[in-house]
């Protein structure tokens, strides 16, 4: 009996220990995002798809984000991690001037790669850049 009730306190101390090093989804978001590929794009659009793809890239410091897009000024803002569900993150972009954007993400569980929803089921593939 004695064995048991130190195992399920020694269990009950280290759990919370444990999974309060986890990282939270904004945690996960840090750093510098590169556009990589694009998936689910019609063929006849893939070539000039990848080349916006490309240009494009996502930093998240702190809870400032900064997206840069081919052809336009890079845009700053704050961000903040409206839903979390799994590998699934909700961001809303707060504007400036009031208003704000949300976007869709999936993570990769090694936090290497990063797929932007960006509708008719097609994903922007960011890989993030290394240290």
């Amino acid at each position: 009996m004695r064995t048991r009730v130190r195992t399920a306190l020694v269990f009950a101390i280290t759990l919370p220990a444990a999974t309060g090093c986890a990282k939270t989804p904004k945690d996960r978001l840090q750093g510098r995002w590169y556009g990589e590929a694009i998936a689910n794009a019609p063929v006849d659009q893939v070539a000039k798809a990848t080349g916006w793809v490309k240009g494009a890239a996502i930093e998240f410091s702190g809870s400032k984000a900064t997206v840069t897009i081919p052809a336009e000024s890079p845009r700053s803002g704050s961000f903040k991690v409206t839903k979390a569900e799994g590998d699934r993150v909700t961001v809303a972009f707060l504007r400036s001037e009031g208003g704000r954007d949300e976007a869709d993400f999936r993570l990769d569980p090694g936090n290497k790669t990063l797929r932007w929803d960006i509708g008719d089921g097609r994903e922007v593939v960011l890989v993030r850049e290394l240290d």
